[in-house]
């Protein structure tokens, strides 16, 4: 489903997309070399929100795993989750803001969009 119409995608465009629900809660920890407890402590955290199977079992995109493998890093580091978990936040707030800032501006009559997490 796109994000913008809940249409369903052709199979194809699923491959190159970030936010595709692709990977079940054992891959993504085997992949990020931690435990599922660990990706749900994002879940609770608000950080990252999974989203379910029809069976509801949690599924991750790669722009997830990217997330939660960098609030891994930072705990990894010594920062308790909180303060990691709001670090990441704020660094994706800063990457997207410089995404838009490389875009030309909206017509006069268009409001900005809102950054995520706002």
């Amino acid at each position: 489903m796109t994000p913008e119409t809940n249409e369903p995608r052709p199979a194809a465009d699923k491959f190159d997309d970030d936010h595709y629900p692709a990977y079940t809660m054992g891959r993504a920890a085997e992949m990020l070399g931690t435990t599922p407890g660990f990706l749900r402590s994002l879940d609770e955290a608000k950080l990252i929100e999974p989203e379910r199977s029809s069976g509801g079992h949690r599924r991750y995109s790669r722009y997830q795993l990217r997330l939660a493998s960098r609030v891994r890093e930072l705990v990894d580091q010594g920062m308790g989750l909180d303060a990691a978990c709001r670090i990441v936040t704020l660094e994706d707030q800063l990457e997207e803001a410089r995404n838009l800032n490389k875009q030309p501006p909206p017509a006069p009559d268009q409001p900005y969009p809102p950054l995520r997490g706002m």
